[in-house]
């Protein structure tokens, strides 16, 4: 019998990758990624969201959310295209914000699991993106 009562995480558990800029067209996880989130060796953990903001001027592009089994990336067995979000163009300023995403995901990741991203064309100002869920 499964486990009927619900599961919360007992600490929270927050990484990020800063300077995304390399542009990368493989859709099945392969090539260059950025972690932006590993899961608990032991019990898992809990991804509910990514915070993606933009660290300056960027061309449009799209980011694409991959899970990783713990394995080499540069096997595409090993990945799964879990999200995408187009990324609009954007302009640095010191008067006005520019505008970031925020990616549910609200998925349990197994143990040793990764969370990596791409973009679709390459950026000159990048990305932060924070992954943000909980350890079980």
């Amino acid at each position: 019998m499964g486990n009927n009562a619900p599961i919360f995480s007992k600490i929270a558990h927050i990484e990020w990758a800063t300077g995304i800029t390399a542009a990368n067209t493989a859709k099945d996880g392969t090539g260059t990624v950025d972690t932006v989130f590993v899961a608990d060796a032991t019990n898992g953990s809990y991804l509910q969201k990514l915070i993606v903001r933009p660290k300056g001027t960027n061309v449009a592009s799209v980011l694409r959310v991959f899970l990783n089994n713990g394995l080499t990336n540069a096997t595409a067995a090993n990945n799964v295209l879990i999200a995408e979000i187009g990324l609009a163009a954007t302009t640095n300023s010191e008067i006005a914000a520019i505008a970031g995403y925020e990616v549910p995901i609200n998925l349990p990741i197994p143990p040793g699991y990764k969370v990596n991203v791409t973009l679709g064309t390459a950026v000159a100002g990048g990305y932060a993106v924070a992954g943000c869920g909980g350890d079980y």
